[in-house]
């Protein structure tokens, strides 16, 4: 499962809001609804994200596995 909860902590580490996002770098507020709800954004956005927030992917999504049997696998 992927998260964006640290999407949202380095933006706020870095003073960067929603609004400024969407004003002056261009990210659609389609593109900012999406990741509110934890949805696929595609790694264009990820990269766009990274370089405006000047941070890793690591700050801005976590993926979680899920529990997966070996049979399942």
């Amino acid at each position: 499962m992927v998260s964006y909860d640290r999407l949202w902590e380095t933006m706020k580490k870095k003073n960067t809001s929603q609004y400024r996002l969407i004003k002056y770098y261009g990210v659609s507020a389609g593109q900012i609804g999406r990741l509110k709800k934890n949805m696929y954004v595609s790694t264009h956005t990820i990269d766009m994200l990274c370089n405006i927030l000047q941070c890793r992917v690591e700050d801005v999504m976590e993926i979680t596995l899920n529990n997966l049997s070996s049979d399942e696998v």
